[in-house]
């Protein structure tokens, strides 16, 4: 799997800020993300205008971390802040309900966005207390697994009073409908050869041995050591005749001739 590449927008409020902004970084580039910063990327004598071009062109999200700040120098088109604004603007908003920004609130008072990101939900992180809580939303946003899958579209119940049989009986009435099958084949104690059973079931080994581990548990078989007799317990017996009265046995055609 591909990391998915995002570029951190952030305005030098303070060392405390940049610190906060490189361990929100940090943490991402841990999380499976490829988090791009200024602070790993470019020093004294770097050019900055394109290295934000080229850092907002290979991404697939931008986050801005809206300070109050942030928000001032993007409104007025000041300096770094202003210039990733003018990018943004020109290139990626362009496309009509593009969600490549997400905007991140790291502010002490009420939530204020840059102008142009009025209308986009936003992410908050203004506080110790809500930073776990946002974190995961933004993890899940951009490793692309949200916490609520839509569950597919099912079936019309109107269309039908009684709903449909599924179509392959569950592995336990398979094994008992060829139980019911060989039965007449048992001896006079009622025990049955596996590999009667399995013949008519017409399944692999895996499958056999998984039906019948769930007739034992459900009592309604018992077995020898070797698993290689069986025998019909009540229980066993009363499933098949309620299996039989509903109709649900299956005719096995020359089942007798195969044993």
């Amino acid at each position: 799997m591909t990391s998915p590449i995002v570029f951190v927008s952030y305005s030098h409020d303070s060392q405390e800020h940049k610190r906060w902004v490189l361990e929100l970084a940090t943490r991402l580039r841990q999380s499976g993300i490829d988090a791009i910063l200024d602070q790993w990327e470019i020093g004294p004598g770097g050019d900055l205008p394109h290295f934000m071009e080229q850092s907002i062109a290979r991404s697939a999200r931008v986050l801005m971390i809206c300070t109050e700040r942030y928000v001032e120098k993007a409104n007025a088109g000041v300096g770094g802040v202003g210039y990733e604004k003018m990018i943004v603007t020109a290139d990626l908003l362009k496309q009509i309900g593009s969600n490549r920004i997400i905007p991140i609130v790291r502010q002490g008072g009420s939530v204020q966005l840059p102008t142009f990101l009025g209308s986009k939900l936003y992410i908050d992180l203004s506080t110790d207390d809500r930073f776990e809580t946002g974190m995961d939303q933004l993890l899940r946003e951009l490793l692309n697994a949200p916490l609520f899958v839509k569950p597919p579209i099912g079936s019309d119940p109107l269309q039908s009073a009684q709903a449909p049989e599924p179509s392959n009986p569950s592995p336990v009435v398979q094994f008992m409908q060829a139980v019911a099958a060989v039965y007449d084949k048992s001896s006079d104690a009622g025990a049955l050869r596996s590999e009667w059973i399995r013949s008519v079931m017409n399944s692999s080994k895996l499958f056999y041995d998984h039906a019948c581990d769930q007739a034992i548990s459900l009592g309604y078989v018992g077995t020898s050591p070797d698993k290689q007799t069986i025998w019909v317990q009540e229980a066993g017996r009363s499933f098949l005749i309620r299996l039989e009265s509903q109709g649900k046995m299956e005719t096995k055609a020359g089942v007798r001739s195969q044993i």
